[in-house]
């Protein structure tokens, strides 16, 4: 009985040690992770070199021009945390009824939606919220059609005239987006300029990568715009025609099959996360947060996952243009909650 005794204590304190190894190494790469930010400027080829040197699981590189403001960057995390009494229901999948795949890219499974294979861009404006939630829904109306309806939800409705959702470009609640689909209704609007739709988005793409010929982005506007209930000259249907609703709208859960199966069955979802300065970097592979400090909530559209190299991870659409990531797109690591990409889930149902 003694001897059980002994060997019992001996596990418990190798296991007590293991644990606190495991929670002091983890400290120790955030700690690591600060200090490489105090000691390098975040936007410095010093600070992408840190980068790769602390990890093999992706690639940094140039994306932003050394001379563009933090605060700037910082604009971009527009997805504010959901107030209790304003998160939307739960919505809960029977697995057993489906087979997931290892691989699986929403943009090729359904082709003929156009609007799954586009990146946005949410120009000097914290509005991530609503374009992870417009992309989104206009995907969805499309797979739920079976690919004859085509409707680009408008990001600048949504930004400008949902007053439930936050602060529109300082920030909006990503759930809410979904709720005001349901109950208010979203015209349509395309990209700046295009001149598609009732309502396009209002706010120009500014230089905020290299070698491009846009103007440059400081991140000083305040320029959510104006809630105009008018389509603009040329477009032909009434504003309130327009509108286009959603019949439900919900949370998923940060269970990753339940996740997989929403976008298995439905379409993409939009997700929100936590950005810290070395994701801005982000070239290829499977995003880890290895480097620097947060900078805020950020929303994104989820089309699907993958593995690559034996490091599972989800697919993802940004809204800061082709040019920057991997084409507008970016691989996170999948099944840990990484960075919270697991726990802030939206989606809904076309009407």
């Amino acid at each position: 009985m003694k001897l059980y005794l002994v060997i019992a204590a001996v596990l418990i304190s190798e296991l007590s040690a293991s644990v606190l190894y495991t929670q002091q190494n983890q400290k120790s790469v955030y700690k690591k992770g600060i200090k490489t930010s105090l000691l390098y400027n975040p936007l410095s080829d010093e600070f992408i070199d840190a980068i790769n040197f602390h990890q093999r699981t992706w690639r940094a590189g140039r994306n932003f021009a050394k001379d563009v403001s933090m605060k700037y960057i910082k604009r971009l995390m527009g997805a504010l945390p959901e107030p209790e009494d304003q998160k939307l229901p739960t919505k809960i999948h029977e697995l057993e009824d489906i087979e997931l795949p290892e691989n699986f890219d929403a943009r090729e499974r359904w082709p003929h939606c156009p609007t799954i294979q586009e990146i946005r861009d949410q120009g000097s404006c914290g509005s991530c919220w609503a374009f992870g939630a417009v992309e989104a829904m206009s995907d969805r109306v499309c797979i739920h059609s079976n690919g004859t309806v085509h409707f680009r939800f408008s990001a600048d409705d949504l930004v400008s005239c949902c007053w439930t959702c936050g602060m529109g470009c300082n920030g909006g609640f990503p759930g809410a987006a979904w709720h005001y689909w349901v109950r208010t209704g979203i015209v349509s609007g395309g990209s700046y300029n295009s001149h598609q739709g009732c309502r396009p988005y209002e706010i120009a793409p500014c230089e905020h990568h290299v070698n491009g010929t846009r103007p440059p982005c400081n991140g000083d506007e305040d320029n959510t715009p104006k809630c105009n209930k008018k389509c603009e000259k040329g477009y032909t249907i009434p504003y309130n025609k327009d509108r286009h609703f959603g019949s439900k709208a919900y949370s998923i859960s940060s269970n990753v099959e339940q996740i997989q199966t929403e976008i298995y069955k439905n379409g993409p979802v939009e997700g929100a996360f936590s950005v810290y300065e070395d994701l801005i970097h982000y070239k290829s592979g499977v995003y880890q947060h290895v480097q620097g400090k947060m900078l805020g909530g950020h929303a994104i559209r989820i089309l699907g996952w993958g593995v690559e190299d034996d490091v599972p991870y989800w697919l993802v659409a940004n809204s800061w243009n082709s040019d920057w990531g991997d084409n507008g797109y970016f691989k996170i690591l999948r099944g840990s909650d990484h960075c919270g990409i697991e726990s802030s889930i939206a989606a809904g149902l076309a009407a």
